[in-house]
């Protein structure tokens, strides 16, 4: 019997997952056409924070035909999460956002290749789960994560791009090493304790993070088919009220003193492994990470607690509640404490059910 010849895309004419019938939309747009496809499908992007905005990043990004997506987060599906987070349904409270989202975008489309690490990012790991990508797309909660991602793409030349969502608000500001501004040109340090709006005291609207995620991914794709325009060492910062319909574009400058880019100092990435404390955004919870990646048990540590509280353990962490405290384990030995913004009560639960 004779076989159906190929197409030029390599896949049978009957095949339901051939390229061009997949893109065929966005192959029509002249500003990608079938080579700024073909360069997408060829890109590795890392997506870091999966909640509100990174969810809506990951859903574009796979749907668009990025050949590599890797995704990177630390935390656990709950209940507040899905008024705005896209890629979660009550079947996943309690699971891990990468893997929950891994699963739900693997169905969307096959032919991407989907990394997960259900992690958090941190000095001890950041080099090595972002050397390598194309492009870094920013989901994440805080700024001292946003610093490390900065360290690491302008050490290796990654081009990234900083996005935030509070309130009814968000902002945008692409980052090309060698090219544009870095991210401490726009902001030089850490601003002191209470300075910066969280989500946690003035909320989040569900219409914003899908919004700037919408011009996250096409900056993105404007790097990765080599479009995108930066001239005179600027960049720009993309501010959007979502509930005023207001968008302003902020010209960028390099700061002729600016200690990452100007000066060559990683202070983030260079710092002294130690102990993170990091208070989570949207709830009273901390996080406590170790110094040195850890290598925990669960099965041990879920017969030593069953005595002490309620147990819930599968292949990824183990939550334990008792009357008054809840906390959820990961086997790097990581941790987070519920029902508290105190760090040093967050440290003597960490101490009191873990050992260290």
């Amino acid at each position: 019997m004779k076989q159906p010849e190929g197409t030029d895309d390599g896949t049978l004419p009957d095949s339901p997952y051939r390229t061009r019938d997949r893109y065929c939309r966005q192959i029509l747009l002249p500003e990608i056409g079938a080579e700024g496809q073909r360069r997408l499908e060829e890109s590795r992007a890392v997506i870091v924070g999966l909640g509100a905005l990174g969810s809506s990043v990951a859903n574009s990004l796979v749907r668009a035909g990025i050949g590599q997506v890797v995704l990177i987060d630390r935390d656990m599906v709950e209940l507040h999460n899905l008024q705005r987070q896209i890629l979660y349904s009550e079947e996943d409270l309690g699971r891990p956002k990468a893997v929950a989202a891994a699963e739900i975008l693997q169905k969307i489309n096959t032919s991407v290749e989907i990394e997960t690490h259900a992690k958090d990012l941190n000095v001890s790991n950041v080099e090595k789960l972002l050397t390598g990508a194309d492009v870094v797309l920013d989901g994440t909660d805080n700024l001292q994560t946003r610093f490390l991602i900065n360290d690491v793409c302008v050490k290796h030349r990654i081009p990234w791009i900083y996005a935030g969502v509070v309130g009814t608000g968000g902002m945008v500001m692409p980052i090309l090493p060698g090219r544009t501004p870095c991210f401490r040109c726009l902001i030089p340090s850490l601003p002191g304790p209470g300075l910066l709006q969280t989500c946690d005291i003035a909320g989040v609207l569900n219409t914003v993070p899908p919004l700037i995620a919408s011009i996250e991914c096409t900056l993105a794709y404007q790097i990765l088919t080599d479009q995108f325009d930066a001239k005179d060492e600027t960049s720009y910062l993309i501010q959007v009220d979502g509930w005023r319909n207001t968008f302003d574009r902020i010209t960028v400058g390099r700061r002729a003193d600016c200690l990452c880019c100007t000066e060559g100092r990683m202070d983030f990435l260079d710092a002294v492994s130690r102990e993170m404390i990091t208070s989570l955004c949207g709830r009273d919870a901390i996080q406590i990470t170790p110094a040195t990646p850890l290598e925990i048990s669960l099965e041990e540590l879920e017969i030593r607690l069953s005595r002490l509280g309620n147990v819930h353990f599968h292949q990824y962490m183990l939550t334990f509640r008792s009357e008054k405290e809840e906390i959820s384990i990961f086997r790097d030995g990581r941790a987070i404490i519920k029902g508290t913004r105190d760090e040093t009560i967050a440290r003597s639960v960490y101490a009191r059910y873990i050992g260290l």
